[in-house]
C-alpha cells in the first residue's frame, strides 16, 4: 500500500504474514560479548528491544537499513535503562521509523493479538454481525453467521440486543458490545433479546471458534447470461478454501462467466493469493519475489485451475498488496479483463514474528514483481478498462454495500457488458476434485 498516513491502519493495511511463529534471535556479536549482556537482558524490556533489532538485522529487505548505521542504533538502544515495557516499545518504534518503511512495524501484545486474529480468519464468540439502528439507537443483529452458535440458537436479523450478561446495551458502542460477547470458546454468554411480536427473552449461548466469511458469492441471471459474482474481502487463512467452494458451486450452476470483485480488498497472506490465482490460471507465472541478497523466487500455476470461463476483475485504489498480486497475475496471463480504478501500489512482502512477551514485529523482507516483471510499488496496476466512480457513486455504494454487484454499480455493469461480448469458453473437465497446492510462505503477508 502507499505510505499514506491517511490510509495506514494497523488492522487494515496488508503488511504481514500468515502463520505467526515465534522466532529465535541470532546475535551478530561474538560469544563473549553475548554472555556479558545476556544476564542484563534476561527478563528485561531490553530483551524485546534486542530481539527486534536482531530480527530486522537478519531479514530486512534493504541491507543499508535506509543508510542508517544499524549497529550504532543497537548500541544506543541497549545503553538505555527502560523503566517499563511501554518505554521499550516506544524506543523500538522510534528505531524502526528510521528505516522509512511503514510496513516494518512493532505491535504491542494487544495489537499483535488483534492482527493474528484477523489473519487467522476466525473469531471466538457466537457468530453475529451487529449495528446500531440509526432510528432507535439500539443494538440490532444484522446477520447470524453460518454454522455459528447464534444461528443454531435461532437468533435472527432484526433481533434487538437489550442486555449482555445482564448489562444494558443502551448507548453502548459496537466495540464495547463485541468485547462482552466475544470470549474463549466453550464459555457462556447470555443475551437478552427483543423481537417484533414477542416479549423480551433471554438466550444462553456457548461461545465457539467461528470461521469468518471473507468470500461472498451469488448466481446472477443477467438477461440470457448466468454470471457468477464473487466478492473477496481479504486474503486470510480461510480465503482459498472459501474461494474454491464458491467457484465449484457456481460451476455446478453452469455460469457463463465470472465477475471477481477485489474492490476495497487491502491484501493479506501471500500464500492465499497464490493459491487463489491457481484456481483461475492453469499454466503460467503468478509472482516473483526478490530478497535483499537478490535471490529470486517465482511461483507458477500448477495445472489445477477450476474453470476457464471468461473472467472480469473489479479493482479500485484500495485494492492493495495480495489483491494486486492476483490482479497482476490474471492480467499479465491474459486470463481476465481488469475494470475499475488504479490499484493502490504495494509491492512489498512482510514476515511476522511473535516476541517473548506476546508483542510482535512485521518486517519487510522482499519486493515482488508481476509475471511480466512490472514493479507496481507506489504505482499500482492500471486496469484494462479504467472506470473511476464519481464521488456521489462512491458514497452511494459505501452507504449501501448491498448495491455492489447490481445495476446500481457502474463498474459491475461495465463488467457485464464485457462478458456479453466475449466468446464463452467451455469449462475444464475433471477439475472439481482437484486442490491447489500450498506455497511454502506461511509466514508471509502482503
Amino acid at each position: 500500500m502507499k505510505q499514506s498516513a491517511k490510509r495506514y491502519s494497523p488492522l487494515q493495511v496488508a503488511l504481514i504474514g500468515g502463520a505467526i511463529a515465534t522466532t529465535a534471535t541470532v546475535s551478530v556479536f561474538g560469544p563473549g560479548w553475548c554472555r556479558s549482556v545476556r544476564a542484563a537482558l534476561q527478563d528485561s524490556p531490553k530483551q524485546i528491544v534486542d530481539q527486534v533489532w536482531q530480527l530486522v538485522n537478519r531479514e530486512y529487505v534493504d541491507g543499508s537499513f535506509n543508510r542508517q548505521n544499524w549497529l550504532t542504533i543497537r548500541q544506543s538502544l541497549l545503553s538505555r535503562d527502560y523503566s517499563s515495557r511501554e518505554e521499550a516499545y516506544t524506543a523500538i518504534r522510534e528505531a524502526l521509523q528510521k528505516l522509512g518503511d511503514p510496513y516494518t512495524r512493532f505491535m504491542d501484545p494487544k495489537q499483535f493479538e488483534a492482527l493474528t486474529n484477523q489473519t487467522s480468519g476466525e473469531v471466538s464468540g457466537i457468530g453475529i454481525r451487529m449495528e446500531v439502528n440509526e432510528n432507535s439507537k439500539r443494538l440490532v443483529v444484522v446477520e447470524a453467521l453460518e454454522n455459528s452458535p447464534a444461528i443454531k440458537a435461532g437468533i435472527k436479523p432484526g433481533d434487538e440486543i437489550v442486555a449482555i450478561d445482564g448489562k444494558s446495551t443502551r448507548q453502548m458502542k459496537i466495540e464495547d458490545a463485541s468485547k462482552l460477547i466475544r470470549g474463549r470458546a466453550g464459555t457462556m454468554v447470555t443475551l437478552r433479546l427483543e423481537r417484533e411480536g414477542h416479549s423480551a427473552f433471554d438466550l444462553k449461548l456457548t461461545r465457539a471458534t467461528i470461521e469468518v466469511p471473507t468470500v461472498r458469492y451469488a448466481l446472477k441471471q443477467e438477461g440470457r447470461r448466468r454470471v457468477g459474482y464473487i466478492r473477496l474481502r481479504e486474503f486470510n487463512a480461510h480465503a482459498a478454501d472459501q474461494m474454491r467452494r464458491a467457484i465449484r458451486d457456481l460451476n455446478g450452476k453452469q455460469v457463463d462467466g465470472f465477475v471477481l470483485d477485489l474492490r476495497g480488498n487491502p491484501g493479506g497472506l501471500l500464500q492465499a493469493s497464490i493459491e487463489i490465482a491457481r484456481m483461475w490460471i492453469d499454466n503460467g507465472p503468478i509472482v516473483r519475489t526478490v530478497d535483499r541478497r537478490g535471490s529470486s523466487d517465482e511461483s507458477k500455476a500448477n495445472h489445477t485451475a477450476l474453470t476457464n470461463r471468461p473472467l472480469v476483475v473489479l479493482v479500485d485504489n484500495n485494492s492493495a498488496s495480495a489483491s494486486e498480486i492476483l490482479t497482476g497475475a490474471l492480467k499479465d496471463n491474459k486470463r481476465a479483463i481488469v475494470v475499475g480504478s488504479q490499484t493502490f501500489g504495494k509491492a512489498l512482502v512482510q514476515s511476522v514474528h511473535e516476541l517473548g512477551d506476546g508483542s510482535g514485529v512485521a518486517i519487510t523482507i522482499a519486493h515482488y514483481y508481476t509475471p511480466k516483471g512490472t514493479d507496481i510499488n507506489h504505482k499500482g496496476i492500471t486496469p484494462d478498462i479504467k472506470l473511476d466512480l464519481t464521488e456521489e457513486q462512491q458514497r452511494q455504494l459505501a452507504s449501501n454495500p448491498d448495491l455492489l454487484g447490481t445495476n446500481k454499480d457502474p463498474q459491475y455493469t461495465r463488467a457485464l457488458n464485457i462478458l456479453s461480448n466475449n466468446q464463452f469458453a467451455q469449462p475444464l473437465q475433471n477439475q472439481t476434485t482437484q486442490k491447489a497446492n500450498s506455497f511454502g510462505a506461511d509466514n508471509l503477508r502482503l
